[in-house]
């Protein structure tokens, strides 16, 4: 209850740090504190949730029940677009049932993890209980390795999220891996399409793309449903506006996290055109005076995408939305 309090003290503190070494806006950098938040929030009832069952004459003579106890040391390894909420999402579970917890934030934005670890114990959590170690694969390989630590789990690409599952069981431990995502709105015809084109908006291009569950694929059902839908749709994604944090509420989001990512996405987007993907909105020229050498990029839009294409197989994690028209349902 106390390390809530000082989540709520700390609040524009966390914001400013994650937004400048992140690049999200501030609005988007307090929804990923308070998201992490509302999960601390819910640990503070652990102890009824924690009770077990029982089961009165199971069979014969036979009653039933299950006790629930920690495991020891429990470990979480986690991406750099929610540095916040996703740490508090593992750690706070974790140490709420009695366990000690090793979070390896991203390396790519570890300030905020290792600032909750400092409010957690300022708040009275005995030292050595939470513990932040930065570090990239030799740091993951450690944890994987370690024979105290008993269960791992993982937030990232598809490819670390098989390379950690296999190499945590193979070690016995319990092990729980999310990787990438394609995720599909489906739009009917009877849509709002002012509503769905809004919905689009902010669940495609929010954050810049850069959110597990981006919706990164629009399937209108029907041409006449596709043709309606990018009629409101591209004036909207052409009107998006994309700057630095310290814009405040003027933009709608910041760069991407890093030169390697903004290359990654371009090199997509050029599949997308080469295999015949119709480009109705381009950012690729994007360029923001004053930040030439940031990792902003532009909003894009893809209509007559097909299931072969590498933008519809592979995810972008940018501000990259295809349009894929199905027949029917």
């Amino acid at each position: 209850m106390k390390f809530v309090d000082l989540l709520n003290r700390d609040m524009e503190k966390l914001a400013e740090a994650l937004s400048r070494e992140h690049g999200k806006t501030i609005p988007d950098a307090k929804g990923d504190v308070i998201r992490g938040l509302e999960v601390v929030e819910y640990c503070i009832g652990a102890p009824q949730l924690l009770k077990g069952e029982y089961t009165d004459s199971a069979g014969p003579g036979i009653d039933m029940y299950s006790m629930r106890q920690a495991l020891g040391v429990t470990a979480g390894i986690t991406p750099f677009n929610f540095p916040a909420m996703i740490p508090m999402w593992m750690f706070a579970p974790a140490i709420a049932c009695g366990n000690a917890f090793i979070l390896k934030p991203s390396e790519r934005d570890p300030s905020v993890p290792l600032m909750l670890a400092e409010l957690f114990e300022e708040a009275g959590l005995p030292k050595g209980i939470l513990q932040v170690v930065n570090g990239d694969k030799e740091a993951v390989d450690a944890i994987l390795h370690h024979d105290v630590i008993q269960s791992i789990g993982f937030v990232g690409s598809t490819p670390i999220a098989e390379y950690i599952y296999a190499t945590g069981c193979a070690e016995g431990k319990r092990v729980q891996c999310f990787g990438g995502a394609k995720n599909h709105m489906i739009i009917m015809p009877d849509a709002d399409m002012d509503q769905a084109a809004d919905a689009l908006l902010g669940a495609g291009y929010g954050a810049a793309g850069e959110r597990c569950m981006a919706i990164s694929v629009a399937v209108p059902v029907g041409d006449d449903t596709a043709d309606r839908l990018l009629a409101k749709l591209i004036p909207r994604v052409e009107a998006l506006k994309v700057g630095p944090y310290t814009s405040g509420n003027d933009v709608d989001y910041g760069p991407v996290v890093t030169a390697a990512a903004k290359a990654n996405i371009e090199r997509l987007v050029q599949t997308g055109i080469d295999q015949g993907a119709n480009l109705v909105v381009d950012g690729r020229d994007f360029n923001l005076q004053g930040y030439e050498d940031g990792f902003f990029v532009g909003a894009h839009l893809f209509d007559n995408v097909t299931k072969d294409m590498d933008i519809y197989k592979y995810e972008i994690f940018g501000p990259v939305l295809s349009t894929v028209r199905a027949e029917n349902l």
